[in-house]
């Protein structure tokens, strides 16, 4: 039932004190770009951090650095155009490394920038640590036990992550991508998000309307739907997709689930049970399971032209128990698969007691590299979709509604449903999140915006985009792009030039045009 939390590896350093409070020196930072060390990335990527403070509202509070990453302009300047990669959880630093060739045309007139938001990669990691190996699984048949469970797995979360858990969450990561624009040097942001990446640049927008440049969303999120909503939509989106997947492979010759569509399907279930009974050692180090498959086909499926990718990860899983294929795909991105850094420590037990206050004054800096846990994108994806979430149901109403919660996800689909379910519960036993998405986001007082939704994407669903249009007001302008995948701009040439056109000189299309299904870039 919970979704599988990859081991985990390390915590953050104790810090150094930060300088007295001076909030205005945040404005006055520049950002120092050099060369990327201790990291396997093109030579021509740059690296550089920002400091931002640890509470916005209590700059003296502490401190914390963020990673950023750029591809400079190869031409005539225009400014900087800040991407971020979505999940939530998404490590922008490295998602830019694997996607030159994807922004060659901004680069031509911009620096393409990306980040580490709070708590993600090297920006003060998330984790919740090794609990799989110490805890006992909790069977679906116990709500009461269940929810215990994930009491315990809250807590574990919170000895695990240090002092920036309660401050993770859109409306920080927005805060902080302000500070990021002014770092630039730039009066406007200019800013391209994906996924989850709407979420954050319509926070943006509704918190900063006169520091809004050109902000193009792509694979728009929903900000009002409830979680158990959004759960359902996107188990039944994944669903499709997958059942599109094995129909394909059955056709071929090399299909490692079976010569029928149908046969195939259930091989995938098939497999995911067999996985979550008899895991398989994972090249990173602990185990592989049915979830974690569950995990990466989600990520996999997200494009049609990674379909030959998986199909061969799958092989080698079902022929050899090498799950190194699949894996590949839990980095997530426009251009997975990725390869995963499998440099990582045991983890190690938290030096301040979980339930004390945040130290004061104290300076996070950036987290090397190699000391990045590896649970920390399904840690910060859970993190920052729970500080963004105002609905915390109490122990009676989950019980009396979990049995017709699992028929619906489990209806919705039987791969995805449970795993689905899993997060959809993992709230439980974490603060309330804020009101502010679900309240204030909304009839935007700001230049026009470009919401990019795609007809068959299996993660936001086409509706999400004509909804937040509507919620965002006049300034939303509509691109229908007519293809499947999650994402447009890079699977379609047609997006990506709308995209691009209104980033480099402004160039908006009508609100409702589209994009043909067959546009490859």
């Amino acid at each position: 039932m919970l979704v599988t939390l990859v081991v985990a590896v390390s915590l953050l350093g104790a810090g150094t004190a930060a300088p007295a409070p001076d909030p205005a020196r945040f404005d006055r930072q520049k950002v120092a770009w050099s060369a990327c060390e201790d990291q396997d990335v093109p030579k021509d990527l740059e690296c550089g951090k920002v400091t931002v403070p640890l509470d916005h509202a209590h700059p003296g509070a502490g401190t914390l650095e963020l990673a950023l990453a750029r591809y400079r302009a190869t031409g005539e300047k225009h400014g900087s155009v800040v991407l971020d990669f979505g999940g939530p959880g998404a490590a922008g630093v490295l998602e830019l490394a694997y996607s030159r060739r994807t922004f060659a045309d901004l680069t031509n007139h911009y620096d393409v920038v990306s980040f580490d938001p709070r708590g993600v990669g090297r920006s003060s990691p998330v984790s919740c640590g090794d609990w799989a190996s110490d805890e006992e699984e909790v069977t679906g048949d116990d709500p009461q036990a269940l929810l215990e469970r994930l009491r315990k797995i809250a807590g574990l979360c919170t000895k695990h992550s240090g002092p920036v858990l309660p401050y993770v969450g859109t409306v920080f990561a927005a805060r902080d991508l302000d500070a990021i624009r002014s770092a630039l040097g730039e009066r406007k942001l200019n800013y391209l998000g994906f996924s989850y990446g709407s979420r954050l640049g319509a926070v943006y927008a509704a918190q900063f309307p006169d520091r809004v440049g050109r902000l193009a969303l792509d694979g728009v999120d929903t900000l009002t739907e409830p979680v158990a909503e959004q759960g359902i939509a996107g188990a039944r989106g994944q669903q499709v997709a997958l059942d599109d997947f094995t129909a394909w492979c059955a056709r071929g010759s090399a299909c490692p689930l079976g010569k029928e569509p149908r046969a195939a399907r259930e091989e995938v279930v098939r497999l995911v049970r067999s996985l979550d009974a008899h895991p398989v050692q994972s090249y990173l180090g602990g185990e592989f399971t049915g979830q974690d498959l569950v995990g990466a086909l989600g990520q996999a499926l997200y494009r049609k032209d990674w379909w030959p990718s998986l199909q061969v990860g799958l092989t080698r899983l079902t022929r050899d128990g090498d799950p190194s294929g699949v894996q590949s795909f839990a980095a997530g991105g426009l251009d997975s698969p990725h390869p995963l850094n499998s440099a990582h420590k045991k983890p190690t037990s938290p030096t301040r007691h979980p339930n004390s206050p945040p130290p004061k004054g104290v300076h996070t800096p950036l987290t090397d590299p190699a000391d990045v846990p590896l649970d920390n994108m399904a840690a910060a994806l859970l993190a920052i979709n729970c500080a963004d979430d105002p609905d915390r149901p109490t122990v009676r109403q989950i019980t009396d509604a979990l049995p017709a919660l699992r028929a619906s996800f489990q209806q919705a689909s039987p791969v995805f449903g449970p795993y689905r379910l899993a997060e959809t519960l993992m709230c439980h036993g974490r603060p309330k999140g804020t009101e502010f998405i679900r309240e204030d986001v909304k009839n935007l007082r700001t230049p026009k915006l470009l919401l990019v939704g795609t007809r068959g994407d299996p993660a936001t669903p086409y509706r999400w985009t004509t909804e937040t249009a509507a919620r965002l007001g006049s300034a939303a302008v509509v691109l229908d792009n007519r293809g499947e995948g999650h994402t447009g701009y890079a699977s379609s040439r047609c997006v990506r030039r709308k995209v691009d056109d209104f980033l480099l000189d402004g160039s908006l299309p009508p609100s409702g045009s589209s994009c043909g299904a067959d546009e490859k870039p």
